[in-house]
Order: C-alpha cells, then structure tokens, then sequence
C-alpha cells in the first residue's frame, strides 16, 4: 500500500523537483524507524536499536520499499560490510 504512494511520489519529484526526491524519500526512513518503535516492544526506548533494526531488514530485502530500490536506504547502511 505505501509503496504505490510512495512510487508516485518518485515519478513525480524524480521529473519535476530532483533536488527534493532524496531529502524526501530520507524522511521516508525515519518514519519506518518511528514505526517500528511503536510496533514493536523491544525496540521502544531506542532509537539507534530501532534504526539497526531497519538497516537489517533492509539487507535482507533490498527491494521491500521503492525508495530503497533507488538506493536510498536507511542511516547505518554500509555497503559491503555485514
């Protein structure tokens, strides 16, 4: 559901505003991290165990968002290291 949203969004900044798509689809990531801490219990006080937690979903499937297909993956993300 949020990925047709958010793919539109891609379509439509990625063509008229590019300056804006990254910031845009960066702020994306931090509401996954914010929902995360509210979805899940472990993750409630913290929010650097929340954003690992994010970057080790996002390892493990890379293409589970639009923005991430982009490349725009969350803070953390380290290519090649794992």
């Amino acid at each position: 559901m949020v990925n047709i949203v958010v793919q539109g969004w891609i379509n439509y900044y990625g063509r008229f505003y590019r300056s804006k798509l990254h910031p845009l689809l960066k702020r994306i990531n931090t509401y996954l991290v914010r929902w995360a801490k509210r979805k899940f219990k472990r993750l409630r006080g913290s929010y650097p165990r929340a954003r690992q937690w994010l970057v080790r979903v996002a390892r493990r499937e890379p293409t589970l968002f639009a923005h991430w297909r982009l490349g725009v993956w969350p803070e953390g993300w380290t290519m090649g290291a794992g």
